[in-house]
């Protein structure tokens, strides 16, 4: 997998690199948005793993110029409920704190390239609390999803690959994507990571 790693530490890019493993190919190495940018537009990586605090407009400036094109994980130190909710708004396909483990890393990347939204697990719960909150406050009784739909989709938003989906609803992970697939046709819309931004909008529940 080719991946561009961005990070305005040189010891944080060595350490990803040596986790990363040689399963990964690391394209290029940047320390600001807008290199970062220009990067991935020249290298056309199948992910960016960018810091979310960097010179030139940090990840989020990273995530709102590539999200469209290709996934764009962001990896970082912080917890705030509204970095998460932002870089998710803008179309990020993955949140992860610094201190995921190597093995949980790697795998969390694969999934994400394949565009399944990936987020360490202690960040679930905040992305949970503003899918109730919505719902408080979110009249959606007209959408155009089936019950199962929405209930594969909170599953999914929440970062969850096919397989656990598929364990929790006691459907198979093919049954799974079909029904993705079959959302994404519904909404009209062209990536997985699209699915979040949706489900955020419209306080989907049901996990």
């Amino acid at each position: 997998m080719r991946v561009i790693v961005a990070d305005d530490h040189p010891i944080w890019r060595s350490g990803i690199r040596a986790d990363l493993g040689e399963h990964f190919a690391v394209v290029a190495e940047t320390d600001d948005a807008v290199s970062t940018i220009e990067a991935a537009r020249r290298e056309r990586p199948d992910l960016v793993l960018t810091d979310l605090n960097m010179p030139g407009g940090g990840g989020m400036a990273v995530v709102q110029a590539l999200a469209a094109e290709l996934p764009v994980v962001v990896l970082t130190v912080s917890e705030s409920e509204r970095d998460l909710l932002d870089v998710v708004a803008a179309g990020a396909v993955g949140y992860l704190l610094k201190s995921t483990g190597p093995s949980d890393l790697r795998a969390a990347l694969s999934r994400a390239a394949d565009g399944e939204p990936v987020f360490s697990p202690q960040l679930a719960a905040m992305l949970i609390g503003e899918y109730r909150r919505l719902a408080t406050s979110t009249k959606d009784g007209g959408l155009p999803l089936t019950e199962r739909e929405r209930e594969v989709l909170s599953h999914v938003a929440r970062g969850e690959s096919y397989k656990a989906v598929g364990e929790a609803l006691f459907i198979s992970p093919k049954t799974v994507e079909n029904h993705v697939r079959n959302t994404m046709a519904k909404l009209h819309l062209s990536r997985r990571h699209e699915l979040v931004r949706w489900a955020v909008d419209h306080g989907i529940t049901r996990f």
